[in-house]
């Protein structure tokens, strides 16, 4: 299941039946816009308006973020509900592309609180991407170039771009841009801020000073922008009742609209520029460009895309479905329990991340940037330290003006259990770095390298290493103590990509660097055969042993906290079913009294003996909506009970007087029927002829008992009154009317006796029969005459008689 949380909606698919299926709610819909709090209870969807303080909208870009963020102090004063400062918080489901390492690790915490098995958290343009190239037959083959496709995404509050390269069965994200304060809210945002200053100066109404009142024209606003995308005329906007039973209204045509946008147009340009200094990509190789998400319907939007890269843009994917279907498609992809075309998907990192750590110099420091802007992801890295304690690692982001978060450090990574060499020397720290599959960087794991005693060797594994005349360090580090392995380079750094690396990310095809290869010894000689010998390298065997690592992360959640938050989660779910259950129990109430305050003016009318019912009625209806607004379940249930001990009896008449007739009608035809058949048995007909005169007195015995115990119960009937119980009840009847049938129909429906026709005589047949009779063992397979009469020609020197 794949759940998509943008800044507006939510969306749910699930791949199900080897398909993509989106999951529709209770009303139903396939989107659901906000989630609100009730005294008692969590309501989901469109309850913005008439819940709007209690109401929890565009909350997507909160995750976090601490209160005094200026970016959440700005988006405050456009929120319908107060925001107030907690201790710690944060709940999510889905991740933009310019999501930072503390806003993901919020996501995986809300999915841990609800209980969610989160696969991976799945940047939006990737989905699109994925959603896009599995369904495509026709991509190049992976040894030839790759299409270039160009990802649009404009959704309610953020404006993304990418640049994916196509093969077939793989893609690979090459760079990314963003504007993460461009959506659809700020081109209604502009509508809303003309048509206030219109309604302020035409009807000297402040819209701003209501919230539901700006709500409704929010919605009304958003409604014209579509109607604008389709037609250029005038479009009237018309609310009544807007505010002090006032109806307003307005127009406005897409010329308008467009002039009023200005500044927002010129904004589409520079993410997309962006991404082709990023990816050193022209407007010539890029094949086709796509665009997705709603605000990417506004025809303005679509021209200034067309313009920037001088074709048409290609509207292939469901514009608001395609990041829902790309992750359920990477969900069914990572899932065992499905088989799904094999698809290679290599992502790509947003920003830079430097690790930065003391030296030996104690007013110097080490800074390295470890994964660089569009590096390849998921990725392992691994660095050497020569330490003689205990170090620190600082992981933050290069860049710190590119990332949309006021917070550019990730984390504190503290290497512990660190000792020198028992002759004193450095010891050598292997440490891996990793972004996982979620995008997240952590420091994975960090391990000694401790040289092995020969005694020694045979408890524990153990490494070979063959010591380097010369092992420098990187020219580019400032610590002249540490090394990274990287087998991308060609120098004695040597790029390490993980060993458990995902299907995604194939591994690395390089050959290993000529430093890290064990010198040939035959070959050494015969390049050497001239010159004297030169002593052996000694072998060194070591032993790794892995070092505890304390992680301090920026805004990550305590275990003791977001276990108190998990139990939180299940107390608010058992509260949200029991108060289901209490709404179900009133609604019940409510039904029952609206129900037969109908029928009481209407079918039941006549079948009412109970005096003061309708009273009743009335009474509960009356306590529903004043004292009985908000009682336990059980008070309803009781309630329902009362009523019922009045009203089932007028229902079970009504229902009585429906049923009676019919069934002793049905009763009276069986009786003459059965009857009909007796009197014709007494005057000897020949279809019952062959019946026991006995088994028929049965028949005769169980109708006169029927008939009399009819006649008795119709007369006792007759002399009740709709209002009063019945005398006989339906279910009587339908148990009489079954002795009846259970009696008289074996007797009635016996078949006749079979009576064998007599048989012609055939001289030849008995002949034969007694041939047959008086064979011996031998003579038992012999063949009979054929049906015609003639005997078999083998036969005929046997037989030999006159036949008359």
């Amino acid at each position: 299941m794949s759940c998509t949380k943008g800044s507006l909606v939510w969306l749910l698919e699930i791949f199900f039946h080897q398909k993509v299926c989106i999951c529709l709610n209770r009303l139903p819909r396939e989107v659901v816009e906000s989630l609100s709090w009730e005294v008692f209870k969590r309501c989901v969807g469109r309850a913005q308006i008439t819940h709007a303080h209690n109401t929890v909208s565009n909350f997507k870009r909160f995750h976090g973020r601490a209160f005094n963020d200026p970016f959440v102090q700005k988006e405050k004063e456009k929120l319908s509900y107060d925001l107030v400062p907690m201790k710690n918080g944060g709940v999510g489901v889905k991740v933009p592309s310019f999501f930072t390492d503390a806003e993901r690790r919020s996501l995986l915490d809300a999915a841990q609180i609800v209980g969610l098995n989160c696969l991976r958290l799945m940047n939006d343009m990737t989905a699109v991407a994925l959603n896009y190239g599995i369904y495509k037959q026709d991509l190049p083959a992976p040894e030839e170039k790759p299409r270039i496709v160009v990802f649009v995404d404009m959704g309610h509050s953020a404006f993304q771009v990418s640049a994916c390269a196509f093969n077939k069965s793989k893609l690979k994200v090459l760079g990314t841009a963003f504007d993460p304060f461009l959506g659809g809210r700020n081109f209604d945002g502009k509508l809303v801020d003309y048509f206030c200053a219109e309604i302020k100066s035409k009807y000297k109404l402040d819209p701003k000073t209501k919230v539901r009142a700006l709500l409704r024209l929010y919605q009304e606003c958003e409604k014209l922008k579509k109607l604008m995308s389709s037609n250029s005329t005038d479009i009237p906007l018309n609310i009544e009742c807007f505010m002090n039973d006032i109806d307003v209204s307005g127009k406005m045509n897409r010329s308008q609209f467009e002039e009023l946008c200005a500044d927002l147009l010129q904004r589409i340009e520079v993410p997309l520029l962006s991404l082709m200094e990023q990816t050193q990509l022209k407007v010539e190789d890029v094949n086709a460009v796509e665009i997705v998400g709603g605000a990417t319907r506004i025809p303005a939007v679509k021209e200034r895309i067309a313009k920037f890269f001088g074709k048409d843009v290609s509207t292939t994917l469901n514009a608001d479905e395609a990041i829902a279907r790309g992750c359920a498609l990477q969900c069914a992809i990572l899932s065992p329990a499905f088989k799904v075309r094999e698809f290679s998907v290599t992502d790509a990192t947003p920003f830079p991340i430097s690790l930065l750590w003391n030296t030996e110099a104690e007013d110097t420091e080490g800074v390295h940037e470890v994964f660089s802007r569009n590096h390849a992801a998921p990725f392992s890295k691994v660095l050497t330290f020569y330490r003689k304690g205990p170090f620190e690692l600082e992981a933050f982001y290069s860049d710190p003006n590119g990332v949309p978060y006021p917070e550019s450090k990730i984390g504190r990574y503290v290497i512990q259990n660190v000792a020198a060499q028992k002759d004193g020397e450095k010891s050598k720290v292997k440490v891996k770095v990793r972004v996982n599959t979620h995008g997240i960087f952590s420091v994975s794991t960090a391990s000694m390298v401790e040289p092995v005693k020969s005694e020694e060797c045979e408890d524990v594994s153990v490494e070979t290493e063959v010591e380097a005349q010369d092992q420098r360090p990187i020219e580019n580090f400032s610590d002249k103590n540490i090394q990274q392995e990287n087998s991308e380079a060609g120098t004695q750094s040597q790029v390490q990509t993980d060993g458990q690396q995902t299907s995604q990310s194939p591994p690395s095809s390089e050959p290993p660097s000529e430093e890290n290869k064990i010198p040939d010894v035959k070959k050494t000689n015969e390049k050497k055969g001239d010159q004297p010998p030169e002593a052996k390298k000694p072998k060194i065997k070591v032993k790794n042993v892995e070092l505890p690592i304390e992680a301090n992360l920026v805004w990550q959640l305590g275990k003791d906290l977001l276990n108190m938050y998990i139990e939180t989660e299940g107390k608010m779910i058992m509260q949200d079913k029991l108060e289901k259950e209490r709404n179900d129990a009133k609604n019940a109430v409510e039904e029952y009294v609206y129900e037969f305050r109908d029928k009481l003016s209407g079918p039941y009318e006549k079948f009412v003996c109970e005096k003061g019912f309708s009273a009743l009625l009335a009474e509960t209806e009356g306590w529903l909506y004043e004292e009985g607004e908000d009682e336990a379940k059980q008070v309803y249930v009781e309630k329902l009970e009362n009523l019922k001990k009045l009203g089932t009896p007028i229902e079970m008449r009504y229902q009585e007087a429906e049923e009676r007739p019919r069934l002793l009608q049905e009763l009276g035809h069986r009786l003459q029927y059965y009857a009909t058949i007796a009197g014709e048995f007494r005057n000897k007909d020949e279809k019952y002829i062959h019946i026991d005169e006995m088994e028929m007195m049965k028949v005769e015995k169980c109708v006169s008992e029927v008939v009399e115990w009819m006649n008795n119960a119709v007369s006792a009937q007759a002399k009740k009154s709709l209002d009063q119980d019945p005398a006989v009840h339906s279910s009587e009847i339908k148990a009489k009317l079954q002795e009846l049938n259970n009696v008289c129909e074996p007797i009635v429906t016996q078949p006749k006796p079979k009576v064998d026709s007599p048989k012609e005589e055939n001289p030849l047949t008995e002949q034969s029969d007694y041939k047959t009779e008086d064979m011996g063992e031998d003579d038992k397979n012999s063949e009979m005459p054929q049906q015609n009469g003639e005997c078999h020609p083998s036969d005929q020197n046997t037989i030999n008689m006159d036949l008359d």
